[in-house]
């Protein structure tokens, strides 16, 4: 079992540190530290370990030190920024642990772009030596590309001519529509295996800047105090520090303190419940900085990123997610209306940022999701996000019985804005693929909606009563459990976001492309493929058709 969390004493691949309103992460990659034995992690090469010490290291900027502005990504090792993903790694990985590792890794890139875009964080890459492949990916990441101008390093990405496979985790898609450059040019600049040097890359638009090396380190500070000192983020705030997470493995159990998963590895299905807190959280602004880490809406976030990423990596038959909620709704919504009343403060804006890409993560991840809303459920605000993520969802209709005990949703103002997708756009837009339908949802905002009103509103999928509960569920996972795996990923990631692409869209669909396509082609993975050759002294054996 791999697990993603992370701690900074434990790191083998980065050095964090600070100096006022600038952090510095300094990629220092330890060549017999992979994640997994079979290959040396050499030229500041990385592989999923590496990443998830970066993944760490961003959070704790995020939530430990908010007197920080900006962040200089560089290197600790002469003349070498970074050289890309680890080829030797992904020669011997299989396939399902090759689109773990993209996924994970672009995620990553996503989350500084969301934290420069939300948090009044800004990033500079201080491209001390040579950057190819995902070295440039991770430089491309950042607000600003600043290049050591020695007449040696270089930017590059080398793929297509080195290797015979595409720089598809993000890179081409930031050179074109992030950055800018002409497309003709860009097409040069990815066939040419040499890569360009600051000044070619500096007309190019490819970096922001250059100096020689005398003047880069004092330049590139100087550059990242300018963007710390436009930041937002509080000099004098005390950090919340994030306490490590307790999860319990029982059997086919994973425990946390408010998310359980519960696997049934036969019939390839995993039950996710979230459960809301008996008691509203903090309200006020020192009691929720005072509950830090164990604030709820972060400390659900938090496991549910966990759980999510465990899955994918772990589990990897379980294709059928059923995701589910206890609790009373109460206390959802009134965490809801904390987020909203306190969205300023800096604390309470990167838990919204947690919660958003926690729910982003949930959405890219290749696996069905159908949401169960029955007895105890509490689908409302923050939790509805996940009802409104699913593939289909399923709400018992009791009503039969005429009890109080029927299954209600609520929506909060959380669901009009709060966590846009990959898209941009809400999930209740996205859900109708129309801007004015989901607006048109407002008026229903705090009230409890049974199955009725909830299947009018067009926030339920189906509603089987209580005689054909049980059965109609069971059948549908059996048939969603039996359908090609392959066939279903194609499927969701084209219905999940309708609508106008952005470039994580674009980025993600196109990942799932080339990931399933060309890493499973001969050209790349067979004997005689790019990969399989790598480093041996051979070139790779192409079949030239072009299909």
């Amino acid at each position: 079992m791999f697990f993603f969390d992370r701690t900074p004493e434990t790191y083998r691949h980065w050095k964090l540190s600070f100096d006022g309103p600038v952090a510095t992460l300094a990629l220092d990659v330890d060549e017999t530290g992979g994640l997994v034995p079979g290959y040396q992690l050499k030229l500041n090469s990385y592989d999923l370990g590496v990443d998830m010490e970066l993944h760490d290291a961003l959070q704790r900027i995020r939530f430990e030190h908010p007197e920080v502005g900006a962040v200089v990504m560089t290197s600790a090792k002469e003349r070498m920024f970074c050289a890309g993903a680890n080829i030797y790694m992904l020669g011997q990985s299989t396939h399902a642990w090759k689109v773990n590792f993209c996924k994970f890794t672009n995620e990553t890139r996503n989350g500084i772009e969301d934290s420069s875009a939300h948090s009044g964080l800004k990033f500079l890459a201080a491209v001390n030596g040579t950057c190819a492949g995902g070295g440039y990916e991770v430089a491309l990441a950042c607000d600003e590309i600043w290049l050591v101008d020695d007449r040696s390093s270089v930017v590059s990405l080398p793929e297509v001519p080195l290797l015979g496979v595409l720089p598809g985790t993000g890179g081409l898609t930031r050179v074109v529509d992030k950055r800018k450059v002409r497309r003709d040019l860009a097409d040069i600049f990815c066939t040419n295996a040499d890569g360009l040097r600051a000044d070619r890359a500096k007309e190019w638009g490819l970096i922001d800047g250059s100096a020689p090396p005398s003047e880069f380190k004092a330049k590139t500070a100087a550059r990242a105090r300018e963007l710390a000192s436009q930041s937002d983020r509080p000099r004098g705030a005390k950090g919340v520090a994030l306490t490590p997470l307790k999860r319990t493995l029982d059997g086919n159990r994973i425990v946390y303190e408010w998310v359980t998963v519960e696997i049934d590895p036969a019939g390839r299905v995993a039950t996710i419940t979230l459960t809301a807190p008996d008691q509203a959280p903090a309200s006020d602004l020192a009691g929720i900085h005072a509950a830090g880490a164990a604030w709820w809406p972060l400390a659900v976030a938090r496991q549910l990123d966990d759980a999510i990423l465990t899955l994918r990596l772990n589990y990897l038959e379980v294709g059928l997610w059923l995701l589910k909620t206890r609790g009373p709704a109460e206390t959802v919504l009134a965490a809801d209306a904390a987020l909203a009343s306190h969205a300023s403060d800096w604390f309470v804006r990167e838990v919204t940022g947690m919660l958003r890409r926690t729910l982003a993560r949930l959405d890219v991840s290749a696996r069905s999701l159908f949401a169960v809303v029955d007895q105890g459920s509490c689908f409302a605000g923050t939790l509805a996000e996940l009802l409104l993520a699913a593939d289909r969802s399923y709400m018992l209709d009791n009503t039969a019985e005429g009890g109080n005990d029927q299954p209600r949703i609520t929506l909060s103002g959380a669901n009009f804005g709060a966590y846009p997708t990959v898209a941009g756009v809400t999930r209740l837009a996205g859900r109708f693929n129309d801007a004015a339908k989901a607006a048109a949802l407002r008026p229903l905002v705090g009230q409890a909606l049974g199955v009725e009103a909830a299947r009018d509103a067009g926030l339920v999928t189906l509603t089987p009563d209580e005689l054909d509960w049980e059965d109609e569920l069971r059948l549908a996972i059996e048939e969603r459990a039996s359908l090609s795996p392959d066939a279903l990923t194609g499927l969701e990631a084209s219905l999940r976001f309708a609508g106008p692409e952005t470039l994580e869209t674009k980025v993600f669909g196109r990942l799932s492309a080339w990931q399933n396509w060309i890493f499973n082609r001969p050209n790349a993975v067979g004997e005689q493929g790019a990969l399989k050759r790598f480093g041996s002294g051979s070139k790779a054996n192409f079949d030239r058709q072009r299909v």
